[in-house]
């Protein structure tokens, strides 16, 4: 099974310091929508790993987090791609659970539902703490330079990035990334 994972906030929408809290702020990157397309069209199987601590502490509720990805849905559809899964960790940072970033949980969780070892798996995030979660399951780390990632543009990655991450423009150009190697395999 070729899969991928996602992070949200940033990488595929819009982020904000103030959480995305509602259906009407959440709102695609450029290119982020036909980025998972191609990356369907390819044979990828698209599920998305994602920190709502927004839910824990208490700026929006489930039914608020269901309508955003009802959007996400719908636009992915009208684009001709899908997510087949999304993951998330609804605790605040004090918490101190195992499934929200850069803990593995859902990675774990992921890694269950499909059956599979995710050793190899591209996982793309805006930040570290998407990839280290991701790495340490054996998650091959990729970087997007949206949201969080935008403050590393044209710098060296800190020394808390997972070794052999992959920096790419954004989410379209790691999907062309993605699919461009898996062809030439």
């Amino acid at each position: 099974m070729k899969l991928v994972i996602l992070d949200r906030d940033g990488t595929i929408n819009e982020d904000s310091a103030d959480y995305i809290k509602s259906e009407a702020e959440w709102k695609p990157l450029p290119g982020a929508l036909d980025a998972i397309a191609r990356l369907n069209h390819a044979g990828w199987h698209v599920v998305v790993a994602s920190n709502q601590s927004g839910l824990g502490r208490g700026l929006f509720d489930v039914a608020a987090l269901n309508a955003m990805h009802a959007k996400m849905h719908k636009l992915l559809a009208t684009a001709g791609g899908r997510v087949e899964a999304i993951f998330y960790c609804p605790h605040a940072p004090d918490q101190a659970c195992h499934c929200r970033k850069p803990q593995s949980g859902l990675f774990e969780q992921i890694g269950e539902r499909y059956g599979i070892d995710l050793k190899g798996v591209p996982t793309v995030g805006d930040s570290a703490r998407d990839l280290i979660a991701g790495a340490s399951v054996g998650c091959e780390p990729h970087l997007v330079l949206t949201g969080k990632g935008e403050a590393l543009r044209g710098q060296p990655l800190p020394d808390n990035f997972p070794p052999g991450t992959r920096v790419h423009e954004n989410l379209l150009a790691f999907a062309d990334h993605l699919v461009r190697r898996d062809s030439a395999a």
